[in-house]
């Protein structure tokens, strides 16, 4: 065997030297199948590997669809290994500088596994290589990448669905029934150019996370792009037959061809001995947890067990009991040059600390009913010291409910609620954390407040007394119950209670004055007499109105006045003060009885002199228009007679001039 490998190295080393050296692949068809089975794929001394066959395209030319590939020195991901293409592998060496398009018109077969494998009717120049073999252990696995000239980096639109399948099919020999292997990770979905694709073209991105690149002209292979390196991995019976089929072919024409690259020595027959046990899968070990871990296998000579790739003295035996974190290692030896391996990664839950179990937030509504929002992401972040960044915490009324709550909660009984934490990403290693939910109110009313300040006076502000603490949002903010302020302006005054809860307060400062009378506009010697009160516009405040001081009103109008001296009062509704100012409404009288009793014996208007119109001239006439008396605004006005005679009851006509320009006329009784 030793021989062969040299010879082998010998010749890829010339071949590598000849051509592109360091910087494509080579290939060379000159190898076996049980060679490149055996000692390429497999190159263990524990296979057990018979009936092996290859078969692909007859090409006139000699050349195959098979053989072996050697990418030292390149970027190519596998150093070497075995290609099966649905073309010539000599036209998959590097640069990837022209059409890889071989097999057109020469009878070249699809094969009917692969195409019941992937449901396909159409597939051509089938590539097949396959053998039987023996597994001393319950687990295979080899690695893999898929290359195509269908991956396109400017495809068009109707070439987003060309793909070529393959398939990595395997049964028991004593079964009909494959089962593929080559498959999107995690799925059942048969990898090919439409369901392993990146983005960055028209056609729609799949499963990116396994597609390593679309390839320029610099790429080691002939092909425009690949998959990363796949794994495929069968769970086996040790000691049965097993057949396997690794087959790739054209689907609808020759044209555009795939290949599978197949890293050398990556076929292993290991053993499974158990699920990795990881934060991330949700099923890590429990703190203190111990794993018994069996790798007992029928034939075995010995046992060697490892962590982090150390060798644990005195683990011998075929069962080890895992205590702490690591990777490990099972070596099987079933003889001096055989022997196959087991892995397992373990990961153990964090032991969580409890930081905060008890939670008080203050009634934030004007319903002070004990009821209010708790903020659970911010809970998750207090609730315990060392919470891993990776763990998932919900939260739940009950510790039967499986329904979480939702972020933004609310609690369901008043002033105190229980609820609970739950670890979701790791099972059975935590119990749920019951939490203490806790409302406190601020019961007191504040009511906001709207004050006038007087011009060139302070004010004082008062926010209550009872509060621990008061916070002012002046400049310096101020810290007092009390504080003065000499402006106009929004104030506002934070109060926290005993339970510490807070409510503001808001002061609106308005600039006011006491008012200054510009003038009263009188209407009278009418049916309805008024007086309007007119302020300075420089006045500031805002002002009501009175004839007595002490019923107010906002307007600034009095209407239905009688005859006679008024006082008006202005005052300021924020407190500045009061002015007042007197005036006089005019009017004449309706009748008058000069009957000598001394009350109401003559006819005049009153008050003339009080509004400086006492030299108006009033002229008083009979029904008939006969002129009858004329008197002054001064006089004593008259006493019913005319030329020293009384003259008898009936109605009289008469007419003012007033000096301000006004003339009123109008009609009296005179009743004897």
């Amino acid at each position: 065997m030793s021989r062969i490998r040299n010879t082998i190295f010998i010749l890829v080393f010339l071949c590598s030297f000849f051509t592109n050296y360091a910087q494509n692949i080579t290939v060379d068809e000159g190898f076996t199948p049980e060679y490149l089975v055996n000692d390429v794929l497999i190159n263990s001394s524990c296979a057990n590997v018979f009936n092996v066959s290859v078969s692909g395209g007859n090409f006139t030319s000699g050349e195959k669809s098979f053989g072996y590939f050697d990418a030292t020195g390149t970027s190519f991901p596998f150093q070497n290994g075995i290609i099966l293409s649905t073309g010539k592998i000599v036209n998959a060496q590097g640069p990837n500088s022209s059409l890889s398009d071989d097999g057109g018109n020469m009878g070249w077969n699809g094969d009917p596994d692969l195409n019941q494998a992937l449901g396909l009717s159409n597939t051509f120049n089938a590539t097949v290589l396959e053998f039987d073999f023996i597994p001393l252990g319950n687990k295979i696995s080899f690695d893999y990448i898929f290359s195509s000239e269908q991956y396109l980096s400017n495809p068009m639109s109707n070439q987003c669905n060309y793909t070529d399948g393959f398939a990595f099919l395997l049964r028991r020999s004593d079964e009909t029934t494959y089962q593929n292997l080559a498959v999107v990770p995690g799925t059942n979905i048969p990898v090919k150019v439409n369901t392993v694709r990146g983005s960055g073209t028209i056609c729609p991105p799949a499963n990116e996370a396994y597609f390593d690149a679309f390839n320029d002209i610099n790429h080691p292979t002939n092909f425009n792009g690949q998959t990363k390196i796949l794994t495929a991995v069968s769970d086996v019976i040790p000691g049965q037959t097993y057949h396997i089929k690794l087959v790739i072919a054209d689907e609808g024409n020759y044209r555009f061809d795939s290949a599978i690259f197949l890293g050398a020595g990556s076929f292993n027959f290991g053993i499974d001995i158990g699920d990795d046990r990881l934060i991330a899968n949700g099923n890590p070990l429990c703190p203190s947890e111990i794993l018994p871990v069996d790798a007992t296998q029928l034939g075995a000579t010995s046992y060697q067990w490892y962590k982090d790739t150390n060798s644990i003295p005195g683990a011998t035996n075929a069962v080890y009991n895992i205590s702490s974190p690591g990777d490990y290692l099972v070596e099987i030896n079933y003889g001096p040059t055989c022997q196959t391996t087991g892995t397992i990664k373990i990961e153990y839950a964090e032991p969580l600390v409890i930081n905060q179990n008890s939670f008080t937030e203050c009634d934030a509504d004007t319903n002070q009913d004990g009821k209010t929002v708790f903020d659970l992401n911010t809970i998750k972040n207090q609730l315990f010291t060392n919470l891993p960044s990776n763990y998932t915490v919900s939260f739940f009324n009950s510790t039967t409910s499986t329904t979480a709550l939702p972020s933004n909660y609310t609690n369901t009984t008043a002033y105190n609620d229980i609820i609970y934490a739950r670890i979701m990403n790791i099972q059975g290693c935590y119990s749920d954390y019951p939490l203490n939910l806790n409302v406190n109110t601020f019961d007191e009313i504040l009511v906001d407040e709207t004050i006038g300040l007087c011009e060139n006076e302070n004010l004082i502000l008062n926010a209550g007394s009872g509060f621990s603490s008061y916070q002012w949002n002046t400049n310096p903010p101020q810290f007092t119950q009390q504080i003065t302020v000499n402006s106009d302006g929004t104030y506002e005054v934070t109060v926290t209670n005993s339970s510490n809860c807070s409510k503001t307060k808001t002061f609106t400062i308005e600039p006011s004055s006491i008012a200054t009378i510009e003038n009263i506009e009188i209407e009278d010697f009418q049916e309805n007499n008024t007086a309007t009160i007119k302020i300075s516009s420089l006045s500031l405040g805002d002002y009501e109105y009175s004839l007595d001081g002490i019923n107010y009103q906002d307007s600034n109008i009095f209407r239905n006045l009688n005859a006679g001296e008024y006082v008006v009062y202005v005052q300021d509704k924020k407190g500045c003060g009061i002015v007042f100012e007197t005036f006089y409404i005019l009017d004449y009288p309706k009748y008058f009885t000069p009957n000598n009793d001394g009350y109401n014996d003559t006819w005049f208007i009153k008050n003339l002199d009080k509004r400086h119109l006492e030299n108006s001239t009033i002229t008083i006439f009979d029904r008939y228009g006969k002129l009858l008396k004329q008197i002054t605004g001064s006089s004593d006005g008259w006493n019913g007679t005319f030329n020293g005679n009384p003259i008898p009851s009936s109605d009289y006509w008469f007419e003012i001039k007033l000096t301000n320009g006004k003339t009123v006329k109008g009609h009296f009784t005179l009743k004897r």
